[in-house]
């Protein structure tokens, strides 16, 4: 109980000492209380840490990171709902960068040994100094001793005590929403401690490497006849809960259009490669990588596309697959009345809505962004205006969907960037028109629930329980909710009880907390 007062006392104090509230406040009106409550708590002089010449999104996103692991990871978790902090917001969160201070090697070395026993430590060779360094995890390149054959390898670490911190910190901040929910009645819909909780279950699956090793996995199984998409092998031998070893990847990030051109790789077919894959792990698999920035895409030397990290990946299931893929194929086609016709039949709007009616409304999004020029024209701010005007006929809102559409975004620009003349729908029609005849073929039906049938081996047959719990995490990150059938919606309700018990304790004790520190300090 004191402990987790402590806890929260101090992470109230980072909030109240930073920038957050302050810039929050000009997109968000916040309550006075609260308000007050972290003037309060800030009796420290604030620390000049910002440049007054940066703009919002860096003061934000300086803010976010000086605070601290935990933030970091809630700050990327927020960015991909809108739907919950609203878009101005979330776009200044997808700016936030994920970068810390590596750990010692000489400590990095002994959890590998540890996690991987001496013997399979011993046939490691040359580990590297870090060569990235995130929030919860860093990684050494290392050669491999393959029955005789040495093997470049990348091998990912956690932070030592780092689940300890993060659950710690995450408990705290769980309390933190609950008395904010509990004292203000506007922020309850909000769902604060959802979010807290629903960050908490999702990030507590990322701090097992297994979890990631099977997601990337699942996207090797589904690419590996996609030319052009080379996805890291990953060796399970010398992966454990705290390590993962993967393939390396000698390649030119796809940032670097320079070096790119200098070794005669072709651009503008990159930038179409890039979204087309994109589209087809979407529409074809109904499991994308849902983090497809420029620092997590890289070219190898035949020119094929290597994605990393693989923490954050979207799935979407065959019913919305194909709602998608027909809704997108529609408006290449501005067939808005066709487009209508699977709204309704998708059950996304209510079966009293005029087709007519909404193929006008649809007519109105569709064709302001055909007369645009093509550099202008963007199949992500397409799905955004869609979410919006599909609430004037009480469309519920599409978690699932929003990653999708923020992801497809992101690969615009990152295509743009390649080739700034890249046409999203001419590049967008093959791979559509094609998933479509192949899913009204009555041969492909056929042998669909044959295919199904087969899933289970597909995935991972040597660690099925860890294919399902991630399978969970991906879905409760995708669908932005908690079902109620399951076990963390039990443990969640517990965690309310648990709160209800404590909310009384807490405020006596911050309060008591709040005294001893301004006569202390």
């Amino acid at each position: 109980m004191i402990r987790k007062i402590i806890t929260l006392f101090k992470i109230a104090r980072k909030i109240a000492q930073s920038d957050i509230v302050n810039i929050v406040s000009k997109f968000h009106e916040i309550p006075k209380i609260i308000k007050f409550f972290f003037y309060l708590l800030s009796f420290y002089p604030k620390k000049k840490l910002h440049d007054k010449n940066i703009n919002g999104d860096e003061k934000l996103c300086n803010s976010i990171q000086e605070m601290g692991t935990t933030f970091i990871k809630l700050g990327q978790f927020l960015s991909t709902r809108p739907d919950i902090i609203g878009n101005e917001i979330a776009k200044k969160l997808e700016n936030l960068q994920d970068k810390l201070p590596p750990f010692e090697t000489e400590k990095a070395k002994k959890i590998i040994r540890k996690e991987l026993g001496d013997n399979n430590y011993n046939l490691l060779l040359n580990i590297s100094e870090p060569v990235a360094a995130a929030s919860i995890a860093q990684v050494h390149k290392a050669q491999l001793n393959d029955n005789g054959e040495i093997r470049d390898i990348a091998i990912k670490i956690l932070r030592p005590d780092i689940k300890k911190i993060f659950n710690e910190e995450i408990d705290a901040l769980m309390l933190l929403a609950y008395l904010i929910e509990g004292t203000v009645k506007k922020t309850k819909r909000l769902k604060l401690v959802e979010v807290v909780f629903l960050l908490k279950e999702i990030t507590n699956l990322e701090l097992d490497l297994r979890f990631e090793a099977s997601a990337a996995n699942e996207f090797l199984e589904n690419t590996k006849n996609d030319v052009g998409f080379n996805v890291p092998k990953i060796f399970w031998n010398y992966t454990s809960e705290n390590v993962l070893t993967l393939e390396w990847i000698d390649g030119i990030s796809i940032r670097e259009k320079e070096e790119l051109d200098k070794k005669n790789i072709d651009t503008k077919k990159l930038a179409t490669d890039v979204i087309q894959h994109f589209l087809r792990h979407a529409i074809r698999d109904g499991f994308f990588h849902a983090d497809m920035h420029q620092g997590n895409l890289f070219v190898n030397e035949n020119g094929d596309i290597v994605p990393i990290d693989f923490g954050i990946m979207g799935r979407i299931d065959k019913l919305n697959q194909r709602y998608l893929a027909e809704i997108l194929f529609g408006f290449v086609q501005r067939d808005y009345k066709k487009v209508a016709e699977v709204h309704l039949v998708a059950g996304l709007v209510p079966k009293n809505v005029s087709v007519d009616e909404f193929a006008q409304a649809l007519r109105s999004i569709g064709e302001p962004i055909f007369g645009q020029s093509v550099k202008d024209i963007s199949g992500g701010n397409l799905l955004k205006q869609l979410f919006k005007i599909t609430e004037k006929y009480n469309m519920q809102t599409q978690p699932q969907l929003l990653l999708l559409q923020k992801t497809m975004v992101v690969v615009e620009g990152v295509a743009r960037k390649l080739n700034p003349q890249t046409n999203i729908w001419e590049t967008s029609r093959p791979v559509l028109e094609n998933w479509l005849k192949e899913t009204k073929d009555p041969l492909n039906s056929l042998t669909e629930t044959l295919k199904s049938t087969t899933e289970a081996i597909k995935r991972l047959p040597e660690l099925p329980e860890i294919m399902d719990k991630a399978n969970q995490a991906l879905s409760y990150f995708a669908s932005g909710q908690i079902p109620q059938n399951s076990n963390s919606y039990m443990a969640l309700n517990e965690k309310k009880s648990e709160m209800i018990a404590l909310r009384n304790q807490s405020v006596i004790g911050l309060l008591l907390l709040v005294i001893i520190g301004l006569l202390v300090f």
